[in-house]
């Protein structure tokens, strides 16, 4: 039994191809419903990535259904660890279930570091992307983010000097999305990660258009 106030995932398989991933998924009756992408495995992240399980504890305490899990070959996911094109199909399945649990057309994605790549993918190849947030995103150029939209919010610690500053700050200025800055922290957020949750929260209540 859940009790009111508990935050409790469920195990989920998610089939890709021939080989299924694990994930852990959350209910809930607001939309958009949150699809987390974890760090990349070459990144050596996985879906208990602290990040994303904060990023998947905002969501569902705010209503919103979640789903995080492992890319192929990654803890207890299925088949051979991949990049590039192999990611981006992890990612699609992903988001195929969320879109199903959820009973929902459309879908928020965050993406942890490395992952921001995939995250770009994603939406170029799937409408049903509602939104993108990059938390302390990695292997993409500030100049990429410019086109994204309103739906967009890049969350960096102040002590990350991976991307420009100026340059990010410019190009999301430029797509109308937003940055957060988390004082103090640097890229793995170990300072101040609730703020992090907190950006997301509000970041989906406004997708919500509530």
């Amino acid at each position: 039994m859940v009790l009111k106030g508990q935050f409790l995932e469920r195990s989920t398989l998610i089939p890709v191809g021939s080989e299924v991933m694990e994930g852990v998924a959350h209910r809930g009756d607001e939309r958009p419903p949150l699809l987390v992408l974890p760090p990349r495995p070459e990144d050596g992240g996985g879906m208990d990535h602290v990040i994303g399980a904060e990023l998947a504890f905002a969501a569902a305490s705010a209503g919103h259904p979640t789903l995080r899990f492992n890319y192929r070959g990654v803890g207890g996911s299925q088949g051979e660890r991949g990049s590039g094109e192999a990611l981006l199909q992890d990612a699609g399945a992903a988001l195929g279930v969320v879109l199903e649990n959820a009973h929902s057309p459309a879908a928020a994605v965050a993406a942890l570091h490395g992952s921001a790549r995939v995250a770009l993918e994603l939406r170029a190849h799937h409408p049903e992307v509602a939104g993108l947030c990059l938390v302390s995103p990695r292997a993409v150029t500030a100049r990429e983010l410019a086109g994204l939209g309103r739906g967009l919010l890049v969350v960096v610690g102040e002590l990350d000097t991976t991307l420009s500053r100026a340059e990010l700050a410019e190009a999301v200025e430029a797509a109308g999305g937003e940055l957060v800055v988390v004082e103090g922290a640097g890229a793995h957020f170990h300072h101040a990660l609730p703020l992090v949750g907190k950006a997301v929260r509000t970041w989906l209540k406004m997708l919500s258009g509530k």
